[in-house]
């Protein structure tokens, strides 16, 4: 497919400006320094083309629009379109960020109320919603963490435990913010090992990163001890509210023990995403933790809601203006719309259809853990005919219109696939998705080269991985 600049023919317009109404200004009499050194080089294209151009680009694309997305981990279900015609309502659509508190109430109002929706939903005592994105959240959490024991004199606290069942970015986000990231294993029962954590629980442990249910999609049952013990050694337990779509309504965070976390708001409350973006990571903390939250914070007096910025002991601003306010009010059309009642309902079709297609699929597929999951299941492609390995099954799924799940992660299950099918998709969508994985397996029999050469129906097939990641060839 071509770029659109390769399409560029010179003299073609998509538009036509008005006759100016001003005398010309000559060149010579503009500030030198904001002269261009050069034309800029532009595309020239006639209306049509620009629209069959995206056009063609959108399909070439799978998302959760065009079909069943079960990613794993990544919560990728149907976002209801009403939420994007209230994000376009113009008073918040032309909002500008900088607008004086008292001429943005109606914005503000927005922002307060989700604040208090998450603290219902997850039991914390308040929020900011400032941070971008769900990796941005743990970060900010971790400077919180920080914050935390500096103020009390426990500045030697370095070290944060990370289960191996975590998202890859809870070690990341707890090296950045300059702590020192210890693993704790998981047992038979694909659990934090209960007995290895206790072992690592020293005076230097700032804050245990936990997930629950973990990325094998199982709940943590000892959570009751686990923050017991956390809290005892002194450290503070932090939630990844990543997976928080299999628990809203049915149990929260904030009464399991946990002392802050984040949302991925973009993932549970129904913006689409992926590819980068758009989202947002509201943090939410006990009521101890609120003097760090990032400034400024929502205040409310008789005159209205106002920012704060009388924030001595905050960790400071973490994003430019006040987060992502597009996909915050899509969140709350989105809350508004279910209620409490609806959000439970939520969590648990996710948790009965990743059951269902758990049980239909364990005895076809190897399931490592194959107890009752929350809202997602880690198969294993181990022991395939042919030596056939979950890459090849993820880009044979691609041939039969389908987004493969996440593969190879998480890293304590050898050749992984995380399903995630989401309460938005019905049983005839999870029964063809289940005689597809069917039909795959007796390829992979019978034809193990239709997997192996897989995917055979798009624009690009098979690459190597490590060098399109490594030396990617881009142009525009």
């Amino acid at each position: 497919m071509s770029l659109i600049f390769e399409k560029s023919v010179p003299g073609k317009t998509a538009w036509t400006l008005p006759s100016s109404d001003v005398p010309a200004a000559p060149l010579d009499t503009a500030v030198e320094k904001q002269l261009r050194q050069g034309t800029p080089r532009m595309p020239e294209l006639a209306e049509i083309d620009i629209v069959r151009h995206y056009t063609e680009l959108s399909r070439r694309n799978h998302g959760v629009d065009s079909g069943f997305y079960p990613l794993g981990s990544c919560t990728m279900k149907y976002n209801p379109k009403i939420n994007e015609d209230i994000a376009e309502i113009p008073g918040f659509q032309w909002a500008h960020p900088m607008s004086p508190d008292s001429f943005c109430q109606g914005s503000l109002r927005v922002l307060y109320e989700l604040e208090q929706a998450f603290c219902a939903i997850t039991g914390m005592d308040y929020f900011t919603l400032q941070p971008a994105a769900g990796a941005h959240g743990e970060l900010t959490a971790m400077f919180i963490i920080k914050a935390y024991h500096r103020q009390r004199g426990d500045s030697h606290r370095l070290k944060v435990l990370v289960p191996t069942s975590a998202h890859g970015t809870n070690p990341a986000s707890a090296a950045m913010a300059g702590f020192e990231p210890i693993p704790v294993q998981c047992n038979a029962q694909g659990l934090v090992d209960y007995d290895q954590l206790v072992s690592l629980l020293d005076d230097h442990v700032a804050a245990l990163m936990l997930t629950n249910p973990n990325t094998l999609g199982l709940f943590e049952k000892e959570i009751s001890a686990i923050a017991n013990r956390v809290h005892q050694a002194g450290g503070l337990l932090y939630y990844d509210g990543a997976n928080l779509n299999a628990i809203m309504g049915i149990v929260r965070p904030g009464d399991m023990g946990f002392d802050l976390m984040h949302l991925n708001a973009h993932k549970t409350f129904a913006t689409p995403h992926g590819g980068g973006g758009p989202g947002a990571g509201p943090v939410g903390v006990k009521e101890y933790l609120q003097p760090f939250l990032p400034a400024p914070v929502l205040g409310e007096s008789a005159a209205g809601l106002f920012w704060d910025w009388d924030r001595p002991q905050a960790i400071g601003k973490v994003v430019g203006f006040h987060g992502n306010f597009g996909v915050l009010l899509k969140a709350l059309a989105y809350i508004k719309a279910l209620g409490g009642p609806g959000l439970q309902q939520v969590s648990q079709d996710a948790i009965l259809n990743a059951n269902y297609l758990r049980a239909r699929l364990q005895s076809s597929y190897s399931v490592p853990y194959s107890q009752f999951c929350m809202h997602e299941f880690v198969i294993s492609a181990t022991n395939l005919p042919n030596h056939i390995r979950a890459l090849d099954i993820a880009k044979r799924l691609i041939d039969f219109g389908y987004h493969p799940p996440t593969v190879y992660f998480p890293l304590i299950v050898a050749e992984a696939l995380m399903i995630e099918p989401t309460e938005t998709e019905d049983q005839a969508t999870l029964d063809q998705f289940v005689q597809t994985l069917q039909q795959i397996l007796i390829e992979a029999e019978q034809h193990p080269e239709l997997l192996t050469s897989a995917p055979h129906h798009t624009p690009v097939s098979r690459v190597d991985e490590t060098r399109a990641a490594r030396s990617p060839k881009l142009h525009w």
